[in-house]
């Protein structure tokens, strides 16, 4: 990637690659933006392969991500795992989203969790006016986080986790452009409970989390104009259906919206239009709490355009035996808040300690970063909660 130096008063680089990450293909001026998109994405083959649904699907090594409330019903004493995703591979081949996770079960109700999230952005070369090269510099944001859940009951768990995110998009070019830093909490519940109807025996669980509660980034000194973590409320639930001792169905659907304040626009109005200006800058200008509780009335458009700003997951597994899964998905979101709209198909294979699975976008536009992309992912498990603390201990959900 080829870029014109950045003057001492140049701030366009980090939100445009923070914008390009999150959709490459801003083509709406009511779309939301945030600093750091890439929080929102979820990084995990399994999750993706059910168009990213995962705040109420079953617990593994990455519930910390989608739901620390998931995190006391963790199977095992220990688990991990590890998941690549190569980022606008159609266009590029050296950017890409790399996450590592584990969990370790402090008493069979309690667990503790961390997370690694790792994004590459690949190589970006600086040039001057006259085309001449002034150096190189490859842009990269990761985020650590700590988390812990606790089992309430057998039925419900709640879980915080604690996160540092660091962005680095212009290495410091141009004297007035610095790394952003931010840290941030997530909160989470989730309640599992088992059903008998008519002759079928199933499973009915609801998760919701809000995450990435946290401080403003800014890219510039002074930070005269910081730009709001994408938090962002989700809400959703699954169903599994076992067909057979062998054989089970699980459907899975979650809702989710960013908590930051939605884009100003007045239409027809021309595109520096001073009070339409002046209107964004006072809501850029918000505090944390104001973002969040403007963030369900603020939209131009009122209720309708509201409920235009929720995105939408669906997904579908089967799974023989808890060896082998399919999977298929679909991932909504408005065509005039982003439009990233695509099918997902993945399959995993679990045997003894080990499993693995692949997911593949299916998008509505070569536009989608994810567009033609193969994710996978790597697990480890290690002990059920029977060998860890023993039958009468561990009862699990």
């Amino acid at each position: 990637m080829i870029l014109p130096h950045l003057s001492l008063r140049s701030v366009l680089l980090p939100g445009l690659l923070s914008l390009a990450a999150a959709t490459a293909h801003a083509q709406d001026q009511h779309t939301i933006t945030t600093a750091v998109p890439i929080l929102t994405i979820s990084p995990d083959s399994r999750s993706g392969a059910l168009g990213e649904a995962g705040v109420a699907i079953s617990p593994d090594a990455n519930a910390g991500y989608h739901n620390p409330g998931k995190l006391g019903f963790v199977r095992y004493q220990h688990s991990a795992s590890l998941s690549y995703t190569p980022w606008l591979a159609t266009i590029t081949n050296d950017m890409g989203l790399g996450y590592l996770s584990g969990t370790t079960k402090l008493s069979d109700r309690s667990t503790l969790s961390a997370n690694l999230m790792y994004f590459d952005l690949g190589e970006i070369e600086y040039r001057d006016f006259l085309g001449n090269s002034n150096g190189g510099f490859n842009p990269k944001e990761y985020a650590v986080t700590i988390g812990y859940g606790q089992k309430l009951s057998d039925n419900f768990g709640v879980g915080i986790n604690a996160r540092y995110i660091r962005s680095n998009l212009t290495g410091g070019t141009g004297g007035d452009a610095i790394p952003g830093n931010a840290v941030a909490v997530d909160l989470g519940a989730y309640y599992t409970t088992d059903l008998t109807i008519g002759a079928g025996d199933y499973n009915l669980a609801f998760g919701g989390a809000i995450s990435n509660i946290g401080n403003k980034i800014a890219y510039t000194r002074g930070g005269d104009k910081p730009d709001f973590l994408p938090t962002n409320l989700k809400l959703g639930t699954a169903i599994t259906k076992e067909l057979d001792p062998f054989n089970k169905l699980t459907f899975a659907f979650d809702a989710n919206k960013l908590l930051v304040p939605s884009p100003y626009y007045e239409d027809g109005a021309a595109p520096n239009n001073q009070a339409v200006q002046a209107e964004n800058d006072k809501r850029r200008a918000y505090g944390i709490v104001k973002g969040i509780t403007s963030s369900f009335s603020d939209a131009p458009g009122g209720f309708s355009e509201e409920l235009k700003e929720i995105n939408l997951s669906a997904g579908l597994e089967y799974a023989y035996n808890d060896l082998l899964m399919v999977r298929a998905g679909y991932f909504y979101e408005n065509p005039t808040k982003g439009n990233r709209q695509y099918l997902s198909f993945g399959a995993g294979v679990r045997y003894q300690v080990f499993g693995v699975d692949g997911t593949y976008l299916v998008p509505n536009s070569k536009a989608n970063p994810l567009a033609e992309t193969l994710r996978v992912s790597l697990h480890f498990n290690f002990n059920e909660l029977s060998e860890a603390f023993g039958p009468a201990d561990s009862p699990v959900n």
